[in-house]
């Protein structure tokens, strides 16, 4: 399968799809639909938890394209299905599809929102952003910034949903340029995706986008209370600073770092003894699936045990090379 080059000529060749609760008839019509010479790629995320999936088999039945679970840093095809794998957002990066870890978005991962950033910033105008049924309000913005990026927003109708909340939030949060019955998306997408965009209409589209914010750290807010999880407000007393919570907890400088340092460093002995103990249960199951008469996922067994012991490995570097944090700051050198 042919990768992606900056000689492409501009068309809507960039499918991204976020699917959930009641998509799953839609999702095989759209790749029942597609043409076994078709221009570009689809994305889909579904919101599928951390159980194991097997949309990509389901979608390579019906359709005439291949389809898989995406894998870290794999080149983007054209004529190829993406799927997100089970417990790892998708992200479109420098030709490439990027799995991540990172913090549930909507109370999920994967979750739509960060593929449809990804695709609005690396793609622009060349994206089309659906989303079908589902619960909750993921895909919303993500839809709005594949739309500021000049690239094109089609909603399943809500009415027509099995699960109308997300195609709902998607719409009223931008109007899309296509609000269709769950019947007609495939032929849409077909149609849209066979289209060319004029040269001087991608540089007028592009010159009109926006950065896309893509998932970084941002700096806390405020600091929480060691004791209860309470937001802290500084309190200036006597000319020094007094940090203290709505119910009551009081700390000075000096005792709130203390007690950082002592809560991540608890949070650290309780991530290493749960993978520990992550890197025994599967050292227990690959001893169950080599008794077993067929295969009982050895690969999957032994792979997180090594998964696991390298982990484990990390934090317990990271911990013995932990700052020593003082009750008196040392006076710098000089």
């Amino acid at each position: 399968m042919a990768a992606y080059s900056s000689e492409d000529p501009p068309c809507r060749d960039i499918i991204v799809i976020g699917a959930s609760a009641g998509s799953l008839d839609t999702l095989r019509g759209i790749a029942e639909a597609l043409p076994a010479d078709h221009p570009g790629t689809v994305f889909v995320v579904a919101h599928v938890g951390q159980t194991r999936s097997i949309l990509p088999d389901l979608l390579r039945r019906v359709g005439k394209l291949t389809a898989s679970h995406s894998r870290e840093r794999e080149p983007i095809r054209k004529g190829h299905i993406y799927v997100a794998p089970p417990d790892q957002h998708m992200l479109i990066e420098d030709g490439h599809v990027c799995l991540s870890r990172g913090p549930r978005e909507h109370f999920t991962r994967p979750a739509i929102d960060p593929l449809f950033r990804s695709a609005a910033k690396i793609f622009g105008v060349r994206v089309i952003g659906v989303v079908l049924s589902g619960g909750g309000s993921d895909g919303a913005v993500g839809l709005a910034d594949i739309q500021d990026a000049g690239g094109l927003a089609a909603v399943e109708d809500p009415s027509d949903a099995a699960f109308p909340d997300m195609p709902r939030a998607a719409a009223s949060l931008r109007e899309p340029h296509f609000v269709v019955r769950a019947a007609e998306i495939p032929a849409l997408l077909v149609r849209l995706s066979a289209e060319t965009i004029s040269v001087e209409t991608k540089r007028r589209l592009e010159g009109a986008s926006t950065a896309m914010e893509m998932n970084e750290f941002e700096r806390p807010i405020t600091f929480s209370c060691p004791e209860c999880g309470g937001a802290l407000r500084i309190k200036p007393k006597n000319g020094s600073q007094e940090y203290g919570c709505h119910v009551g907890h009081r700390f000075g400088a000096i005792e709130l770092l203390e007690a950082q340092s002592d809560g991540v460093e608890r949070s650290l002995y309780v991530a290493l003894r749960m993978l520990h103990e992550q890197a025994e249960f599967a050292r227990r199951m690959i001893a169950s699936a080599r008794d077993a008469p067929l295969d009982n996922g050895l690969v999957y067994w032994e792979r997180l045990q090594v998964q696991a012991e390298e982990q484990v490995e990390t934090l317990r570097g990271f911990l013995e090379r932990r700052p020593i944090v003082s009750a008196v700051p040392e006076a710098a050198d000089g």
